[in-house]
């Protein structure tokens, strides 16, 4: 079920509405059902890999909790090969199992092992990382095992962030199972509002913007120059506005039942470097990496060659993480070399800002800095949006290939300008996102590091209702709708 799509909002108002309804004891059954069959919405069979590993990891919570302390690592390897083993058999046994044919290719020798069609469930990635943390932190001590399996079951299912996050910690979000949340209209209202901020980003900006990046990202070797440089700065924002999207109104969704999900965006294009980058995007799962793999590894409290390999080794894996193929690699090896060349380049850095008098223009400074930063990173999101390194290398290359031609056809042949400028679609798709990526980046100006909701509860009542009806026109008249756009972090 796609948040995007008639049939959500049907099943978010009868699911919010019967919560309330209900007993509070009954409530968490309500939801654990209705987390079920949204699920089950997609391939309703991948519900039994999601019961399996609830299974296994509620005993060996319980088991973690009981055991000797010699012990509890068994139990701790257990889940977590349980875990790990679904996430590989699904994502990544023919990835591997491709590599290891080529390999084998070369003595030559033929490989015995099958190539399996078998579809990725939805979110897998997700609910995995979140039951690991669970698992992690009992065995820490940090968290008491939980012993009633309904509960737990929905701490892994809560609809809202089941497939695509935040990937929540067990001690923000089991406890707020078994509160009592009352109907609060300001609580609601600042949840429908989130909710209303992600729509918009995603059916007028990403969706709409999509139809030019997959223009040219499913045959990028017709195009060279400008309409490279387009797709890729349009594809930066697309999958911004994707997925903070979805992260809008999954938090959204959870607040008006009382839920509290923790934050997963935060202005990431505002950031002056990339490791300030990585604090505001995806913070959920950056953190989980930082708490579960990097601390653990040592950190920064090592040698400093021994840093700058954790470093790396952790944006390898989160490359990884997001998808069985070389370009997500690439990609995660580049933000690890963006952090290491940030952290041998500091010094240098601010003797230069020094010498040339950087440092006493602060807002010339920062405007630098985040322009660097962004084209860093949209650099990078061409190795996550390609279909295949082949694709990846071209775009690479020929960005600035033929650019001094495409802008003087552009200005000289209305064909050409129809052709590098918009990419062969209507004029109106280009103007329409461009103005909606402004109209967006002026609010999160405004915003600052305030939430849309405390924005929005701080300006006059004309006001808030003007906004409101200002957005909910531009999703009706600008959105894109007919058959709903799955969003593209599901893949993951």
């Amino acid at each position: 079920m796609l948040f995007n799509s008639l049939h959500f909002l049907i099943y978010f108002f009868i699911v919010t509405i019967v919560y309330f309804a209900l007993k509070h004891k009954l409530r968490w059954f309500w939801l654990l059902a209705a987390s079920c069959y949204f699920y089950m919405a997609f391939v309703p069979v991948y519900i039994l890999i999601l019961a399996f590993t609830i299974i296994v990891d509620y005993f060996a919570g319980i088991s973690i909790e009981r055991a000797a302390p010699k012990n509890k690592k068994f139990f701790l390897i257990m889940s977590l090969v349980a875990n790990i083993g679904v996430l590989c058999g699904f994502k990544y046994y023919n990835f591997l199992n491709e590599i290891l044919g080529d390999l084998l290719g070369l003595a030559p020798i033929h490989n015995p092992l099958p190539i399996l069609s078998i579809l990725l469930p939805l979110g897998l990635s997700f609910h995995t990382f979140q039951a690991i943390s669970y698992t992690i932190e009992v065995y820490r001590g940090h968290q008491k095992a939980e012993r009633h399996f309904g509960i737990y079951a929905l701490y892994v299912m809560f609809y809202p962030q089941l497939v695509a996050g935040p990937i929540e910690r067990p001690q923000n979000l089991l406890h707020q199972f078994r509160e009592k949340h009352q109907f609060d209209y300001a609580r609601i209202a600042d949840g429908l509002r989130l909710m209303l901020w992600g729509f918009f980003k995603k059916v007028v900006i990403a969706d709409r913007i999509a139809i030019l990046v997959n223009q040219v990202y499913d045959n990028p070797s017709a195009y060279t120059g400008l309409p490279l440089i387009i797709a890729t700065v349009l594809f930066a924002f697309q999958i911004f506005c994707d997925f903070s999207g979805y992260s809008d109104i999954a938090i959204g969704a959870a607040k008006v039942m009382g839920f509290k999900l923790m934050t997963n965006f935060n202005r990431p294009y505002f950031a002056k470097s990339v490791a300030e980058f990585w604090k505001r995007w995806h913070i959920s799962l950056s953190t989980w990496f930082k708490d579960y793999l990097y601390i653990p590894l040592g950190g920064n409290r090592v040698g400093i060659p021994r840093w700058y390999f954790n470093l790396f080794f952790v944006f390898l894996i989160s490359g990884l993480w997001h998808g069985a193929n070389f370009t997500f690699i690439a990609w995660g090896a580049l933000h690890g070399f963006y952090l290491i060349g940030n952290l041998m380049l500091h010094t240098p850095l601010e003797k230069f800002y020094g010498i040339t008098g950087l440092n006493k223009n602060g807002q010339f400074k920062k405007a630098l800095q985040v322009t660097v930063t962004f084209a860093l990173v949209r650099f990078a999101w061409i190795f996550f949006r390609a279909q295949n390194m082949h694709d990846a290398y071209y775009i690479a290359t020929n960005l600035f290939n033929g650019l001094g031609s495409d802008l003087k056809n552009m200005f000289s042949d209305r064909a050409a300008r129809n052709h590098i400028l918009f990419l062969d679609k209507n004029p109106a798709v280009l103007w329409t996102g461009t103005g909606a990526i402004l109209l967006m980046e002026l609010a999160h100006r405004h915003m600052g590091n305030r939430s849309i909701a405390e924005v929005m509860a701080a300006k006059p009542k004309w006001q808030r209702w003007g906004i409101y009806y200002a957005i909910l026109l531009l999703i009706l008249f600008f959105g894109v709708f007919g058959q709903a756009q799955q969003f593209i972090y599901f893949q993951f």
